[in-house]
């Protein structure tokens, strides 16, 4: 019997690839937001694993968009039944902790959605690197957003000398330096990752407990 292969070649199989952790992201949304309802995870927790998702998911389907142009289309084709898990990514854009917060007072409301934009940040520029996309062109605007939604938050969340904003200004100034189609070694890729992961670790730690 004749194999039967899903790919043609490389290219093919890694898009496939990406279907299959879009398909992954869609479904853990899903069951996570279940698990919310029902009162099996706690805020804190329900929010810090929805933040990752949503960033992940911003992440693969940027990525993904000439390929899956139709969220929904790809939901009918694949028989993904997650609907909870689709609004929260696709409609909502934030964990439903930031919405419930949002009737609270205005400030509030901002803070929550500027930690929440921060978390995407860091992600997003987290896994680009490792998904080596390391040309100054790629990495500028990544970190670049980065900064600007660490500035939103002031001081009033962070401490004045927190490490993260240094970090990624030092490097926005390095990269400032070089060309747009060059490309940072794998030292540097890795020290770059090193550092938005410690400085996410340490944004982290210093909020404060957003399920309280």
């Amino acid at each position: 019997m004749e194999e039967v292969k899903l790919w043609r070649d490389k290219r093919e199989r890694d898009m496939y690839d990406s279907f299959a952790d879009l398909y992954a992201i869609i479904k853990t949304t899903d069951k996570l937001e279940k698990a919310y309802v029902r009162d099996l995870v706690s805020s804190a927790e329900y929010e810090a694993e929805c933040l990752k998702l949503i960033a992940q998911f911003r992440t693969l389907h940027s990525a993904l968009r000439g390929a899956v142009p139709s969220l929904d289309r790809f939901a009918e084709a694949y028989r993904l039944d997650a609907p909870a898990g689709i609004n929260r990514l696709l409609v909502s854009g934030v964990p439903a902790t930031v919405e419930h917060r949002a009737a609270g007072s205005s400030s509030a409301a901002a803070s929550a959605s500027a930690v929440a934009e921060c978390v995407q940040h860091f992600i997003t520029a987290m896994d680009s690197v490792k998904l080596n996309m390391v040309a100054v062109d790629q990495v500028h605007p990544l970190l670049s957003d980065l900064s600007t939604s660490l500035a939103k938050l002031g001081n009033g969340l962070l401490p004045p000398d927190f490490e993260g904003r240094t970090k990624v200004r030092d490097w926005l100034a390095r990269l400032a330096k070089m060309g747009a189609a060059d490309e940072l070694t794998e030292q540097q890729a890795r020290q770059l990752h090193f550092d938005l992961e410690s400085s996410y670790n340490s944004f982290m730690a210093a909020l404060p407990n957003a399920g309280s």
